[in-house]
């Protein structure tokens, strides 16, 4: 069966400055990742890109990436790096030759060592800071942007640097994590003004991650009510200033009572009969509730930010691909305006606190050679998006 999307369908794939590139003075620098390398050396991106390009302009019109912060800004409210910001818009002028158009990401994740130092997203003395960097972002790189995302999935950060630990700064504070994702919606909604009177038909979002997930017994089905309520209600709400609904999607998080994932349980989910990835148990068909919730609620049109698999098998991948895009027609047919589809990832890169052999790319990289390979999925993949269209 052959499903055809909509003519002004975007399709793409996005990246993280900081995990594609060598590691600057950044929060992550030097941590230790769980598949034991070093957050150092990641792809080599910035010495590679108009290689890179070349895969980039295969996947889409669209391109969802971001700026090394640290790099370009080693003190606050100093002026960029103007040699940074030249790298970074040759590269974005390369692409707008290729027909791609950016999605330009403010916020992904780290921070400048300065900032941290400051207190980071626990000191709202460090708004001001931030909304500088925004404003030089804006400056330098505003004229090459079609569209915007302030923040990539604030919920995962705060989340992970202040509850479960496993990001920069490892913080367990609840209450903390709440200061946080405060902080950063308060730097969104001033952002969102800013962009909105100087390029005011550009689109400005984020990126929301959402997860389904489901309690296996009474404390667990608790603790996933919560977690729900959390992070997909509570941050949608925090960040409702947005012209359009930016979400990420790729986990079934089950509790019993506490979260079983691939990371740590694989064995538990097969026993339990739940399919998985690399990381996550998967459920494709779940992400329709939670679009519709939200569609319902705000009302606005959608944007796929971020999907994928983790998983070194391009076959898996690519049936992921299909399983995805037919949920997402079917809630197109149902009347669910979408924007696009964003894949994640372009390229196999360092998957933050697990490693870069936790793997999501359409492109493959060799960890030690750093060399890049298409594969069969990529391959797919581009195929889909030039003809608007997936057979399955």
């Amino acid at each position: 069966m052959r499903l055809n999307f909509p003519s002004d369908f975007i399709w793409g794939t996005s990246t993280a400055a900081a995990q594609i590139e060598t590691a600057s003075a950044h929060n992550w620098r030097d941590l230790h990742s769980k598949d034991g390398y070093i957050f150092n050396r990641t792809t080599d991106h910035e010495k590679r890109r108009k290689e890179d390009i070349i895969y980039i302009k295969s996947f889409g019109s669209m391109y969802r990436c971001g700026v090394d912060w640290a790099r370009l800004q080693d003190a606050p409210y100093q002026d960029f790096d103007l040699k940074v910001v030249q790298e970074y818009r040759d590269f974005f002028w390369q692409l707008k030759a290729e027909q791609v158009e950016i999605l330009f990401v403010i916020h992904h994740f780290t921070n400048p060592l300065w900032f941290e130092k400051l207190g980071g997203w626990l000191n709202k003395e460090c708004v001001p800071a931030f909304m500088n960097y925004a404003q030089q972002c804006m400056a330098n790189f505003g004229d090459l942007v079609a569209n915007w995302n302030t923040f990539n999935e604030p919920n995962v950060y705060a989340l992970n640097a202040y509850i479960t630990g496993d990001f920069p700064p490892h913080k367990k504070n609840y209450f903390k994590a709440n200061k946080a994702i405060g902080n950063m919606a308060i730097c969104h909604n001033k952002t969102y003004a800013l962009l909105k009177e100087a390029y005011p038909k550009k689109p400005v979002g984020i990126s929301l991650n959402t997860a389904f997930f489901e309690g296996l017994d009474l404390v667990g089905s608790l603790t996933a009510k919560f977690t729900d309520w959390w992070f997909i209600k509570r941050a949608a709400d925090l960040f409702n200033k947005v012209d359009y609904l930016g979400i990420s999607y790729y986990a079934h998080v089950l509790f019993k009572p506490t979260a079983i994932t691939a990371i740590d349980n694989a064995d538990k989910l097969e026993n339990l009969g739940y399919p998985h990835d690399d990381m996550w148990a998967y459920n494709p068909k779940a992400l329709a509730p939670i679009i519709k919730r939200l569609y319902s609620k705000y009302k606005l049109p959608i944007l796929i930010t971020e999907n994928g698999i983790c998983t070194s098998d391009p076959q898996r991948r690519i049936e992921s691909i299909k399983d995805y895009l037919k949920v997402i027609h079917d809630l197109i047919v149902d009347g669910v305006p979408f924007l696009g589809y964003i894949h994640w990832s372009t390229f196999d890169n360092f998957e933050w606190n697990l490693g870069p052999t936790y793997q999501f790319g359409l492109v493959s990289v060799d960890l030690q050679t750093k060399d890049r390979t298409m594969t069969e999925a990529g391959i797919f993949y581009s195929n889909v998006c030039h003809e608007n269209a997936i057979d399955i």
